[in-house]
């Protein structure tokens, strides 16, 4: 390992500083080198997430929420728009998604040389749009990308339906069962895996409380650009106004609130509102280069990207992707469960967020610290970017090296995760 740290300090003499590829060594933490080529985080910022349908971007666009994110991301580092090498957001529900962020490059003073393009890998859009980025960095197409998503659920609702479909869909089980409600998969974990509703409710009222703290103690500053929007009463009348935090963390909420709420999907079921994600609107953007071209640029670096991973599980029980997808991406990075410090795991249901933690034995003091989805919502398309930015500033606020994983469930039984160093 170390020779090979000091052939890349022969190869890139003279054009980055030969710091970059030192050994980093920290206790019995695994060995890394770091490498010009890595890919590297150098900005990572959200939108404050709102309500749905009832709150503060309920009459916003989705371009301007994204440019909003994509402004902010720009700015904070001060990287010239022009100098992007491409842009991908994540989108579930925007059937012009792809439009949507070229207006959203264009209204951020991004010029139309810069291409855009957008993906649905359902929950993980965003995670995906980051590592669709991350691998034209890696694959040497540009040096700096912008990654992110948007979904606005006050404007594109789910639940639609998927329109004509194939009759042999019914002919194939994992087909047929990729059509299942995603409140039902969540009632399916919990029957199959025992996982109780006073278990979940438990879950989801820690999610509020910890939310609730790290937003009175200032956790979120970091990553949140305040936006402002205008929302218009019953009356009519429209009032501006500036959102500098999530709406919908309920941090006085209590486990007898919590039980008394009745089952959403399912009757005698144990998934509900209190124990589910929130529907919400919201946007993130992550700024994404090589090593070598942030040190070139003297840009900051929140994160080095050591692995990825997507798998596949059953489609009637997608929220048990996480527990399929981080033991592949730990064992790509040499890691275990023990090395990591920060799970953030995508809180679509309590039932399914319970099971990958119970499953994989993660210690929940290192589950979603500053809380998860069912706290401040989950803009579908945006979540996985957001919790890049989320899990990266709360590991530079610890201020040590540190390892981090994001990892989502998606819809029709899939799983994902990206596993983060941080090294002040």
């Amino acid at each position: 390992m170390e020779r090979l740290g000091v052939i890349a300090q022969h190869l890139y003499s003279g054009i980055i500083k030969s710091d970059i590829c030192k050994q980093e060594v920290s206790g019995s933490l695994p060995r890394f080198t770091f490498s010009p080529e890595d890919v590297v985080v150098v900005a990572a910022l959200r939108t404050p997430i709102g309500k749905s349908r009832k709150g503060v971007f309920k009459d916003t666009h989705g371009d301007d929420l994204l440019s909003a994110a994509f402004t902010g991301v720009l700015k904070s580092v001060n990287f010239p728009a022009n100098e992007l090498g491409d842009i991908c957001i994540g989108n579930v529900n925007d059937s012009k998604a792809s439009v949507t962020a070229r207006f959203a490059q264009f209204y951020s003073g991004i010029p139309y040389t810069v291409p855009v393009s957008s993906v649905n890998r359902q929950c993980g859009s965003g995670l995906q749009a980051f590592m669709n980025i991350a691998g034209g960095i890696k694959n040497k197409a540009y040096p700096v990308g912008m990654a992110g998503g948007v979904e606005m659920m006050s404007r594109d609702e789910m639940g639609k339906g998927f329109g004509d479909l194939n009759p042999k869909v019914m002919d194939f089980e994992d087909a047929k069962n990729s059509l299942i409600p995603m409140g039902i998969t969540s009632e399916i974990v919990a029957e199959r895996y025992g996982i109780s509703r006073e278990t979940q409710d438990a879950f989801a009222l820690q999610s509020h409380q910890k939310a609730a703290a790290a937003t009175k103690n200032g956790l979120f500053k970091e990553e949140i650009i305040a936006v402002t929007a205008q929302v218009e009463g019953s009356n009519g009348d429209k009032t501006t106004i500036t959102v500098t935090e999530d709406e919908g963390i309920r941090g006085n909420t209590t486990m007898e609130v919590l039980s008394k709420l009745k089952p959403a999907f399912k009757q005698g079921g144990s998934t509900t509102a209190g124990n589910s994600s929130q529907t919400s609107d919201g946007a993130a953007a992550v700024l994404v280069a090589s090593r070598a071209e942030a040190h070139k640029r003297g840009l900051p670096i929140l994160g080095t990207l050591r692995a990825f991973a997507v798998t596949g599980v059953p489609p009637d029980e997608m929220g048990v992707g996480p527990a399929a997808a981080i033991p592949v991406a730990l064992k790509m990075a040499g890691l275990t469960i023990a090395d990591v410090d920060i799970f953030e795991i995508n809180e679509a249901f309590a039932s399914q967020a319970v099971y990958c933690v119970q499953k994989l034995g993660i210690p929940a003091d290192k589950v979603n610290p500053k809380g998860g989805a069912i706290a401040f919502g989950h803009p579908l398309g945006a979540t996985g970017a957001r919790m890049i930015a989320t899990l990266l500033h709360e590991l530079k606020r610890r201020g040590k090296r540190s390892f981090g994983v994001v990892s989502m469930c998606m819809g029709t039984g899939m799983g994902a995760a990206a596993v983060f160093e941080h090294n002040p």
